[in-house]
């Protein structure tokens, strides 16, 4: 089964949502169901079958889910032709090197899978990861509400992999640190060489700083996003471009012109 290219097609978007039921999904079936140019096809639960997407004709899967069920859904979804956009975390380099495998056998299919849908939060890290060339220190605040599951979050690990990457190929080392005794991992987790702190507070939704200092000074790139609501523009872009990129992209960056 080959899906529909919604690059050259004029009709909508033939939309399955994964995780339908859920604070994420929830938002994503509301703006997938107003997208003039999208259609909500189906809205599937953790007990429901993933033959139902097919039967509805769905051309292109929304997988907002639990890490624990994701790629077995996305597996599903390129077996059978269906263009992916994935925003569930656990998507480890070794399970995108499985589904790079599996796509190679689907070269026709396109994937996204985006550890956050934010255009904001997304040029924050961008623009983090540019800064981080001309700092000697760097650090990662994560602050979300106490509800989430997993830390750090998986934009603060998207975050400091592409801050690392940015330092190693210019040529600047870890950030300078003396600590020989810490014994209750107060300095954070080390992700990518870069220190991340999670933190979990009620009344917080979804937050990052990345803290950049040099010798007299500091810069801070602060994003917050105060309500689900601001993921969804990602979501819509995520589903109207993931057709015409075949193959795997890893970050809703790589759908943004950031040159």
């Amino acid at each position: 089964m080959t899906a529909p290219d919604s690059s050259t097609s004029t009709d909508p978007i033939r939309v399955a949502v994964l995780g339908a039921g859920g604070k994420m999904g929830r938002y994503a079936v509301q703006a997938v169901a107003e997208a003039p140019d999208l259609e909500l096809v189906a809205e599937l639960g953790s007990a429901d079958p993933l033959q139902r997407m097919l039967d509805a004709g769905a051309s292109h899967v929304l997988d907002l889910t639990v890490p624990q069920v994701s790629p077995e859904n996305v597996a599903f979804a390129v077996e059978n032709g269906l263009h992916a956009v994935v925003g569930t975390s656990g998507w480890s380099d070794e399970r995108r090197a499985r589904l790079r495998d599996r796509l190679a056998d689907h070269p026709e299919v396109g994937v996204l899978i985006a550890p956050n849908f934010s255009v904001g939060s997304v040029l924050a890290s961008a623009f983090a990861a540019q800064a981080a060339k001309h700092f000697p220190s760097v650090e990662i605040i994560e602050m979300h509400h106490p509800d989430k599951v997993d830390a750090p979050s998986g934009t603060a690990v998207r975050t400091a992999g592409l801050i690392a990457d940015a330092r190693s190929g210019a040529g600047v080392g870890p950030s300078p640190d003396a600590t020989t005794h810490d014994p209750d991992g107060a300095r954070g987790a080390l992700v990518d060489g870069v220190r991340v702190h999670a933190v979990r507070l009620r009344g917080l939704e979804a937050h990052q700083e990345v803290l950049l200092g040099g010798p007299g000074e500091q810069l801070v790139l602060r994003h917050d996003a105060f309500d689900r609501k601001a993921y969804m523009p990602g979501v819509l872009l995520g589903l109207r471009t993931v057709a015409s990129r075949p193959g795997l992209a890893y970050g809703l960056d790589a759908y943004l012109d950031l040159g």
